[in-house]
């Protein structure tokens, strides 16, 4: 069975569709022990996550969100998720309200983000809410980075095969941001073929080891503060 589709997408009904649904994750059978551990994983740490952690820093984060630009604390941003389903992906919010947010990734001096958003974007603190994804099932804790739509479409346009991350679950973080690519890409074709890459391997040999393994190389870039290799 092969992976290959149409490069042309459509929104229809809340999927993120292909001419070829061929790739559908029709092979997972043979790893139904490794799901569910991954599973029941993602629900304790996330529960753990929220109920330690952002129940007292949310609050405070919020607050400061609050005095540097007003507006909602909040951000859901659609993205495309498994089976290639659009689902609410939760941020907090590092931009001032506008109509591209959900079509426009944010640049490095991008105007739009808010001076408490850089510091955020750079902490990686706006991507906690996502915690709660984790725990209502749209998303794991480990696995391919969810894209906007109009990245879908971008990256359809130069890799044939890019849908093949939609067979698993998007994660918080994944093998291509272990190793250092994760933030705006703008139309680097290199920087697209490499996430492809370590997408696509992590989607063939996905395992509960390699989860750990890129959670582990995760934590130790953050606490490092190095951006990978």
């Amino acid at each position: 069975m092969s992976f290959k589709t149409e490069n042309t997408l459509q929104t229809e009904r809340g999927n993120w569709l292909v001419d070829d649904r061929a790739w559908a994750p029709d092979r997972d059978k043979g790893k139904r022990a490794y799901f569910l551990l991954k599973r029941s994983f993602d629900v304790i740490v996330s529960t753990l996550v929220i109920a330690g952690i952002l129940s007292w820093l949310l609050p405070l984060l919020a607050l400061l969100i609050k005095l540097d630009s007003g507006g909602p604390v909040f951000f859901i941003q659609r993205r495309v998720g498994q089976h290639a389903i659009l689902f609410g992906c939760y941020k907090l919010r590092t931009m001032v309200v506008n109509d591209l947010a959900d079509e426009r990734p944010a640049a490095g001096n991008d105007g739009r983000i808010t001076r408490v958003g850089g510091w955020l974007r750079r902490t990686h603190l706006d991507e906690l809410p996502q915690f709660f994804n984790v725990l209502l099932g749209a998303m794991s804790i480990v696995g391919p980075r969810p894209y906007m739509p109009a990245d879908c479409r971008q990256f359809a346009a130069i890799v044939t095969d890019s849908e093949v991350r939609h067979r698993v679950k998007p994660g918080i973080t994944g093998m291509a941001q272990a190793k250092g690519l994760h933030g705006t890409y703008g139309s680097d074709r290199r920087v697209i073929f490499q996430r492809y890459h370590w997408d696509a391997y992590y989607v063939r040999h996905a395992g509960f080891a390699l989860d750990m393994r890129i959670l582990r190389r995760t934590v130790m870039l953050l606490l490092s503060g190095r951006r990978g290799e």
